[in-house]
């Protein structure tokens, strides 16, 4: 890479969006913690945590304060990990639909007007079910129509 090139990329990094950077973090941090908190040992570490917070109930006469402790820690818990897994999830299906526009606009005969299906309303996405209903019943009773390539809703 030259320097000129270089200097290019340090001045478009400056450039860069504070709200870039943080969802750019973000991203990183959910992905990472998706995979750490999706593991056995993390199960495993809260299934501890729980035990351990039972066990010191007697100790603490099961109060008011050791019944809020987990409350208020699971509350906060949760609450934090809706946001990293609703990113996750909307990471991978936006991934998935990438991969299957890709695989439709790649195969020869594949009707291209599918690929935006995400973006239909759904009074058009139930008339396309029921084409596809249609098509299935069509090939179970093993007839063919003209309709196989029936268009896609508007």
């Amino acid at each position: 890479m030259s320097r000129t090139q270089t200097e290019e990329l340090k001045e478009h990094e400056k450039e860069r969006d504070f709200l870039c950077v943080v969802r750019d973090a973000f991203r990183a941090f959910a992905r990472k913690s998706s995979i750490v908190l999706g593991s056995a040992w993390a199960f495993s570490a809260a299934l501890l945590i729980i035990i351990v917070w039972i066990a010191t109930g007697p100790i603490f006469h099961f109060s008011d304060t050791w019944q809020l402790i987990i409350n208020t820690a699971t509350t906060i818990i949760t609450f934090l990990m809706v946001f990293l897994i609703q990113n996750t999830q909307n990471r991978d299906a936006k991934a998935v639909h990438l991969k299957l526009d890709e695989l439709i606009r790649a195969l020869k005969g594949a009707r291209n007007k599918l690929v935006d299906l995400e973006d239909l309303s759904e009074e058009e996405l139930r008339t396309l079910q029921q084409q596809f209903e249609r098509l299935r019943k069509e090939a179970e009773r093993g007839t063919k129509h003209p309709s196989d390539a029936a268009p896609a809703p508007p």
